[in-house]
C-alpha cells in the first residue's frame, strides 16, 4: 500500500507541474490577449489585472496540490498580509514551489523574477504581461521599477538567498533585498518558510518526493523598519548592516520554530 501510495504521489506530482506548464502557456495565448486589449490604453491596469489573474491561477494550482494529497498547506498570520501596501516581502527559500505559494496568497504581489524566466517558454509570457522585475536589468532601471511598484501599492516578493536553500548548509543572503529596502525605503515583512519532509530542493529531482504529503509553513512576522538603517550612513554600510541581520534574524527564528 506504501508503494502504491507514493506511485500516486509520483504521477500526481508530475501532473501538477503539467498543469503548470500548460496553464503558463493558456493565459499567455488566451487570457494575457484579452486582459491586454480590454485594457490597452492603461498599463497599470493591465499589469494589475494581469497579476490577478496569477493570483488566482496560482492559488488553483497549490489547491489542485492539496486536493490530490502531494502538500498540505498552513500559514499563521495570513491577516498581516492582506494589511500591507507596498512593503518588501521576503522569505527564505527551501523548495521549487515557494514564489508560487506566495503569489497565491499575495493579492497585490509583484515579484524580482530571475532573468532566464524571459526565456522560458512556459513562464515567458508570464513574467512579461505582469511586469515582473527582471534581476539582471540596470541597476538604475532596477531600482525605478521597484520604486513604481512600492508607489502603486504592490508588495514586492525577494528571496534574499537569490536561489533555493542547499540542505545542511550555513543560510547566506545577498545584498540584493537590502539595497532594496534601503534605496527605496520600504519596509520588510519577513516570511519564515518550512517544508516538512523535504522536497522540491536544489539537490532533488522533482519526482524524488518524499514517503509522506509534505507540509509547506509559512510565518508571517511583523513589519521590520529600516529607518535606522536608512539612516545610519553610507548606503554601502547600512546595506551590508541590514543584509547581516536579517541573516541572524533568520537563524534566530529558524531556532523558535523548530
Amino acid at each position: 500500500m506504501n508503494k502504491l501510495n507514493k506511485y500516486w504521489r509520483i504521477f500526481a506530482t508530475g501532473s501538477a507541474f503539467t498543469l503548470f506548464g500548460l496553464g503558463g502557456i493558456l493565459l499567455t495565448i488566451i487570457v494575457f490577449p484579452v486582459v491586454n486589449f480590454i485594457h490597452r490604453h492603461d498599463e497599470y491596469q493591465r499589469k494589475y489585472s494581469a497579476r490577478k489573474v496569477v493570483h488566482k491561477t496560482f492559488k488553483m494550482f497549490v489547491n489542485y496540490m492539496s486536493f490530490v494529497g502531494i502538500l498540505s498547506l498552513e500559514i499563521e498570520n495570513e491577516e498581516q498580509l492582506k494589511e500591507h501596501k507596498g512593503k518588501l516581502v521576503i522569505a527564505n527559500h527551501p523548495s521549487l514551489i515557494d514564489v508560487v505559494v506566495l503569489i497565491s496568497i499575495i493579492e497585490n504581489a509583484d515579484c524580482v523574477v530571475k532573468a532566464g524566466l524571459w526565456k522560458n517558454p512556459f513562464l515567458k509570457g508570464v513574467v512579461s504581461n505582469t511586469g515582473y522585475i527582471n534581476n539582471e536589468e540596470d541597476p538604475d532601471t532596477f531600482l525605478k521599477d521597484c520604486n513604481k511598484t512600492f508607489e502603486e501599492g504592490n508588495n514586492l516578493i525577494v528571496f534574499p538567498e537569490g536561489t533555493r536553500s542547499s540542505v545542511g548548509k550555513p543560510l547566506t543572503f545577498k545584498r540584493g533585498a537590502a539595497n532594496i529596502a534601503i534605496r527605496a525605503e520600504a519596509d520588510i515583512v519577513p516570511i519564515i518558510l518550512t517544508v516538512t519532509p523535504t522536497t522540491l530542493t536544489k539537490e532533488l529531482a522533482w519526482y524524488q518526493i518524499p514517503d509522506k504529503k509534505f507540509t509547506v509553513k509559512l510565518v508571517v512576522n511583523p513589519v521590520l523598519s529600516t529607518q535606522k538603517y536608512r539612516e545610519a550612513g553610507s548606503v554601502s554600510n547600512s546595506v551590508r548592516e541590514l543584509t547581516r541581520d536579517l541573516v541572524e534574524y533568520y537563524k534566530e527564528e529558524f531556532t523558535t520554530h523548530e
